[in-house]
């Protein structure tokens, strides 16, 4: 069935101009002033709107199995989320413990993800371990449409590798053409802090951010820059957070060092004082690395809008605040990390973003969708509105106001981290591949839809 959006002020990355948008089938098929419906079309008037191209989150766990407990969230609940706030293609970290297999690992993370997913949807390749039999794995997984692996410099003795396993994975990823994103925070220091806090008798969430300070994060910035420029390895560091951690990277990167750049909403909008609330709240703000001093803020939207910082992800990672964030109770260490955000990261990136002057439409649209599209080799399928592009479309309004709350969102966890913040748009119309997933804010698609996309090493 042909879709026809009329009146489109279409948004890309580069370019802004007004026309009609003809979808057939599962791809954008024209781009004019004035098509004529053909027979049995759809017609959306987007007039008033801007329309853009569906947005990519680079970095979710939908399913991660974390501390002994596993995200609330499942890849129908999850992706609904997703559409309803406008991203149309998620990138999955595969965290495969230490014990397990890549072969396995990646083999459970699709059986969670086929015939559920309502977006499209490809994966990270979490490399936790390294041998030679993991390596025969990684080549084969990489072989089946995996162009990215991720590893941890945190995490000891779970996730995280060593120094002798980075090097190996890095040579590896170099050999491939494959982008290897990282962690960066140094274990060691985490660890010995975590330790001493704890015997000092800071037990809460408040403690957490001092266990893992921006200079811990700088330091694996730094480890992991020395490493990719002795390799050759492009990387792309995941969340990153703090100044101090951004002015190792670009340093890196002046000196010839391949490394792209992830931030988050939740450090673009959120600040450390929200982990310090009382009465165990704090909880609900716990991430790895933490929320930071409000001053790195401005260095991040900054980061953004001059190109420093090229991505916008979430780290989605729903835990409960009720039945499992209690796990850290008496403990900071162990409470499950993760601030949920899938489906508020369009709408708070547009509110606080381009509504207050810190990022131009287009901008909106490269770091949110264009950036990470090119860099993992989904452009031009995804990430721009041309011809021949899948047409995953978000028809945004930018006239609608309205509320964040846990009692309205879609995504599955007993708590929103913005609780009563307003918003200032929201999609109104949402396509997967032609197909409507989302009219007003309510899931109207088809659950199983999502596509795994294979993507191919870059070859840099």
């Amino acid at each position: 069935m042909a879709l026809l959006i009329k009146n489109a002020d279409i948004v890309n990355a580069d370019t802004r101009y007004t026309a009609d948008i003809l979808c057939d089938g599962e791809t954008i098929a024209r781009i004019d002033k004035d098509i004529t419906p053909p027979a049995g079309a759809e017609v959306i008037d987007a007039a008033g709107k801007h329309v853009f191209p569906g947005f990519i989150d680079p970095h979710t766990h939908i399913y991660l199995p974390f501390m002994g407990t596993v995200s609330k969230d499942n890849y129908e609940t999850g992706t609904k989320a997703a559409l309803v706030g406008g991203t149309t293609t998620i990138f999955e970290m595969v965290c495969p413990s230490r014990d397990m297999s890549p072969a396995d690992g990646f083999a459970t993370w699709q059986a969670q993800a086929e015939g559920k997913a309502c977006c499209d949807y490809t994966f990270h390749m979490g490399v936790t371990r390294f041998d030679e039999a993991s390596a025969k794995q990684l080549r084969e997984i990489v072989k089946q449409g995996v162009g990215s692996f991720k590893i941890f410099l945190a995490y000891k003795g779970a996730f995280g590798v060593d120094d002798t396993e980075l090097w190996h994975t890095l040579k590896l990823a170099k050999e491939l053409g494959v982008i290897v994103t990282a962690h960066c925070e140094n274990e060691t220091l985490v660890a010995q802090m975590q330790k001493e806090l704890l015997a000092a008798g800071r037990t809460g969430p408040d403690a957490h951010h001092d266990s893992r300070p921006p200079r811990v994060e700088a330091e694996g910035v730094h480890h992991l820059m020395s490493f990719a420029g002795l390799t050759g390895a492009h990387t792309y560091i995941v969340h990153l957070s703090c100044k101090e951690a951004l002015t190792e990277a670009i340093a890196a990167r002046e000196r010839g060092v391949h490394v792209f750049i992830e931030t988050l909403i939740q450090y673009l909008v959120l600040d450390k004082t929200y982990a310090e609330k009382k009465d165990f709240e704090g909880a609900k703000f716990v991430m790895s690395p933490p929320l930071r001093d409000i001053s790195n803020q401005n260095v991040m939207w900054d980061g953004l809008a001059s190109g420093l910082v090229n991505t916008v992800g979430t780290d989605h990672a729903p835990f409960d605040f009720k039945g499992q964030k209690p796990m850290g109770k008496d403990d900071f260490t162990k409470i499950p990390n993760g601030i949920p955000s899938i489906e508020d990261r369009i709408n708070l990136l547009y509110t606080h973003g381009v509504k207050r002057g810190r990022l131009t439409l287009q901008q909106l649209v490269a770091v949110a969708s264009t950036n990470a599209a090119r860099i993992f080799d989904l452009y031009p399928r995804k990430g721009v509105i041309q011809p021949g592009a899948d047409a995953d479309l978000v028809i945004y309004d930018p006239a609608y106001r309205g509320k964040l709350s846990v009692k309205t969102q879609t995504q599955n966890v007993d708590y929103n981290a913005f609780e009563g913040w307003e918003i200032e748009g929201r999609p109104s119309v949402v396509t997967v591949r032609g197909e409507v997933a989302v009219r007003e804010g309510k899931f109207c698609g088809t659950v199983g839809r999502g596509r795994f996309l294979k993507r191919q090493p870059s070859h840099f």
